[in-house]
């Protein structure tokens, strides 16, 4: 069991210890997708949604969720999280909605759990506030496409 960074040599789970790596600079940037219906996307751009200003509401949602992301993962270390910044942009050629979040800290280890928590719920609530309208919509493609700092160093999905 000592191989596995979150499990001790008695099988445990613990959180890893990052007190002795540097503090550096991180970002990480992750992405995903809701696709809907394309009835659904005219009405969020006529703003007649029924639940109202639905793309505002879900990037305030993702940027929140961010924040609590060591409250949802166990095991994930509670960062100070210097930006936040989600992202949802209307794409006719899904049809849907592409969601994009980047985070900063200054800290000893990375950002990219808050950057897909972020994603993740950004997405769940656009589902929440459209599902009255569209049933069939889908959350998928969330994935981190950038990180940068830490002893990894710098990585972008091709």
């Amino acid at each position: 069991m000592s191989g596995l960074t979150h499990v001790d040599d008695g099988g445990r789970a613990r959180m890893v210890d990052v007190s002795g790596k540097d503090e550096t600079v991180r970002t990480a940037s992750a992405r995903g997708f809701l696709t809907c219906k394309p009835e659904t996307l005219k009405q969020v751009r006529a703003g007649t949604a029924p639940k109202g200003a639905v793309v505002h509401t879900a990037e305030i949602a993702g940027i929140m969720a961010a924040k609590r992301t060591a409250d949802l993962v166990p095991l994930c270390h509670p960062l100070p999280l210097g930006k936040v910044q989600v992202a949802i942009e209307l794409d006719d050629g899904l049809p849907g909605f592409a969601v994009v979040a980047e985070v900063r800290t200054r800290a000893a280890t990375g950002v990219e759990m808050e950057a897909l928590t972020a994603v993740s719920v950004a997405c769940l609530t656009l589902f929440d506030m459209l599902k009255a309208i569209d049933r069939t919509m889908s959350i998928g493609g969330i994935e981190v496409i950038s990180k940068t700092g830490g002893k990894s160093g710098d990585w972008e999905r091709k």
